[in-house]
């Protein structure tokens, strides 16, 4: 069924099925995306390199993103959506099974390189699915529940992957989640329904997608506000998070025992997040999004403060909530800002933007922690958050002055 027939038929089920191949898609791409990460230690020791040079290969992936995505997603426009998650999945999986099997770094970054080039077509083509499946009053829960997928990669897909790099060596580590790939590339296959795409840029009557056809709300602009929210938010998040570990040990006071435990705290309370826009946050995105942002500025500025123990605890809870739902509710703005016609570009747009937040924010946080000190850290996530603020803030204060305007 189409996405325009599941949109218009009002007693069409929720379609629930895909929307969680979605979610499962995307946990197991962010994962392969952040291995590097739980296995720096033994990939520098067999590679021969430094330990940041490791690091530095999710900096490669991420900018091959920003650099690709946009032209990937022109050259690929008319592949049809169903048939192009499948192939992604495959390189994606190819990408997996030669870092396995790279003979040193060199290999290592030119796979990198072409896992970078599959996930700027994935994300743009995944985080566009959802608005051709439900219509515009299920998006926010659609979004939610494929988004949950990101959130278990932090909490589940990261922490098996470093376990199973303990035990089996991280060349195996690798080698595994690419045949998880072609795991679910095959339940993609089966389970995730074919739509047209392209009539929304053959037409603007009534569309082919779940979206509306263009009403006030819609604009361009929209869809920049929603863009540039999105990058400085996660350069701010990465900038943080990257050196959340050095940060809560040795300048919050967190003992080293306790830094599992929060983080796997951290991790479950944003997948946690990810639930309550699913079942209540999302009937409201716009309110949602405002007032998590504003958790996010009380947690960091609790943080910066530095506090009791507790307070540090809370803190790190209250951060993996606002910034577990910030990323679907950013989304979900996005695609509601977007004229049908700029679906699939927006959608590459935001991709861009969010790649940039993560590359910049890791180099951005580098940059804080060797100029003016780890303390620093929770203030550049604190003014994302706070620009974000008055970013969407401002644009919903302008809706509103024009919808009064026109009424």
């Amino acid at each position: 069924m189409s996405g325009r027939a599941t949109a218009q038929a009002g007693e069409a089920p929720f379609p629930m099925a895909a929307l969680l191949v979605l979610a499962l898609a995307i946990f197991t791409n962010i994962t392969v995306e952040m291995l590097p990460m739980g296995l720096l230690l033994p990939m520098s020791r067999e590679l021969g390199v430094a330990e940041s040079a490791v690091g530095l290969l999710v900096t490669i992936f991420a900018f091959t993103v920003v650099a690709s995505s946009t032209t990937l997603v022109r050259l690929t426009r008319r592949v049809p959506r169903h048939v192009l998650v499948v192939t992604v999945l495959l390189v994606f999986a190819g990408s997996a099974f030669g870092s396995a099997l790279a003979p040193d770094y060199g290999w290592s970054i030119a796979f990198r390189v072409l896992g970078g080039l599959a996930h700027g077509i994935f994300w743009t083509v995944v985080g566009a699915y959802a608005a051709y499946l439900v219509p515009p009053q299920q998006l926010a829960r659609a979004v939610a529940i494929t988004s949950a997928g990101g959130s278990f990669a932090y909490v589940l897909g990261l922490p098996l992957a470093t376990l199973l790099g303990q035990l089996v060596g991280w060349r195996w580590s690798f080698a595994l989640f690419g045949i998880v790939c072609l795991a679910v590339a095959a339940a993609v296959w089966r389970l995730l329904p074919a739509v047209d795409h392209l009539k929304d840029q053959a037409t603007t009557s009534t569309g082919s997608i779940a979206l509306p056809v263009p009403e006030p709300g819609k604009s361009v602009r929209g869809v920049a506000i929603a863009i540039v929210s999105t990058t400085v938010v996660m350069l701010g998040q990465y900038a943080m998070y990257t050196y959340v570990s050095p940060f809560l040990v040795q300048h919050a006071g967190l003992p080293e025992s306790w830094l599992s435990p929060a983080l796997f705290a951290y991790g479950a309370v944003g997948a946690a997040a990810v639930l309550a826009i699913a079942l209540w946050l999302g009937r409201r995105p716009t309110a949602s999004t405002l007032a998590m942002m504003a958790a996010g500025i009380a947690a960091m500025a609790a943080l910066g403060a530095a506090g009791s123990l507790p307070l540090t605890f809370a803190a790190v809870l209250v951060w993996g909530f606002a910034l577990g739902a910030l990323p679907a509710l950013l989304q979900t703005r996005q695609l509601q800002a977007t004229p049908e016609r700029l679906l699939q570009q927006a959608t590459a747009w935001y991709t861009t933007g969010f790649n940039v937040g993560i590359g910049g924010g890791a180099l951005l946080g580098a940059l804080v922690l060797e100029g003016v000190g780890i303390q620093a850290l929770p203030w550049v996530l604190c003014a994302g958050l706070a620009i974000a603020l008055v970013l969407v803030g401002g644009d919903v204060l302008a809706g509103r002055r024009r919808a009064r305007a026109a009424g």
